[in-house]
């Protein structure tokens, strides 16, 4: 808990960005990932963990986009880094939504591999009989460059840096977490807020160029909101962009679990920022549900999406038929 007294000074950097074919894309993530102090040394191992939910056609609105993954992977190479792009999504496999997505044409000339976050390694939750299986993949790092996208969500209203790291439990691990937790009290957002506790030290960039609204995790709508933002808080950056959409705490699930407990970056008191102030991104019209589906997952669930995640397991690993000629 911070001493009484002392008002943290987090910065979160602001930035726009129209268009994610812009020249100044990587000069852009450049400068806020200097802004925010990444000062990766030479050999360090990162993981950069973008959003990989599902490859939903015809935008894969779900998802990090390829060009701001492609730009912090060259960021870091250039820093003498080396750097694996990793995630487990819910339903299939990274490899399979990486392809569908085009992350791994935007990462062939770079070298970068594009991993799977699997074996699991059991910890210890911050409530009685809490446990969730992190990633050994995730774990082995000496950096965590976390790239979330801005989302609205049916089950916690909005999403951005702190569930990020969910995408660090391993497979179907992350819908028995739902079943688990989901229809008890605060523990699923107690989850979400202690795994970073487990992980490497992380910095933070948000994909909010175009935001997804009206509907979410996966079947939403565009939104152009022409930001990319960045800060060593994964807390404070959500704070800062859920308060550009309107937001309170109140409002946020895992924002009001973050303000319970204090943590440095849950108020906007907490925060500073050091390019873009923000006023200065307009958000009429986006589109954020009020109504909020349970959290839990019935029992029933969790058998269909394990059957799914087995399916989608086996056809990645199924030889490919020979053609006859």
């Amino acid at each position: 808990m911070p001493q009484v007294g002392i008002r943290p000074n987090i910065p979160v950097a602001l930035a726009r960005c129209r268009d994610y074919h812009s020249p100044s894309l990587a000069e852009t993530v450049g400068t806020l990932l200097d802004t925010i102090g990444c000062r990766p040394q030479p050999g360090d191992r990162v993981l950069v963990k973008p959003n990989l939910l599902a490859a939903t056609p015809p935008n894969f609105l779900p998802c990090t986009h390829p060009q701001v993954i492609r730009a912090t992977c060259q960021y870091l190479l250039d820093r003498g880094t080396k750097v694996q792009v990793g995630d487990s999504p819910s339903l299939g496999t990274a490899a399979q939504i990486g392809a569908k997505i085009g992350l791994i044409e935007a990462l062939a000339d770079l070298g970068v591999p594009l991993v799977e976050l699997e074996n699991p390694k059991v910890v210890r939750l911050s409530f009685r009989g809490g446990r969730a299986g992190l990633s050994r993949r995730a774990l082995d790092n000496d950096l965590i460059l976390n790239l979330p996208k801005l989302k609205v969500h049916r089950m916690v209203r909005v999403t951005g840096a702190v569930k990020n790291f969910f995408g660090c439990v391993t497979g179907i691990r992350k819908a028995l977490m739902h079943v688990l937790y989901g229809s008890w009290g605060n523990r699923f957002e107690c989850m979400l807020l202690d795994l970073q506790k487990f992980l490497p030290p992380s910095l933070s960039l948000m994909d909010a160029v175009t935001a997804m609204h009206v509907s979410g995790p996966v079947h939403g709508q565009p939104y152009d909101l022409g930001l990319l933002a960045a800060s060593p808080s994964a807390e404070g950056l959500d704070t800062a962009v859920f308060t550009i959409l309107g937001q309170s705490a109140a409002e946020v699930p895992t924002w009001q679990e973050a303000l319970r407990r204090r943590l440095p970056g849950a108020k906007v008191n907490d925060l500073c920022f050091p390019l873009e102030l923000p006023q200065a991104f307009a958000t009429n019209g986006f589109q954020i549900p009020r109504e909020l589906h349970p959290v839990g997952f019935h029992p029933v669930r969790l058998m269909k999406n394990s059957l799914k995640q087995f399916q989608a397991i086996f056809m990645e690993k199924r030889p490919a038929k020979k053609k006859i000629v």
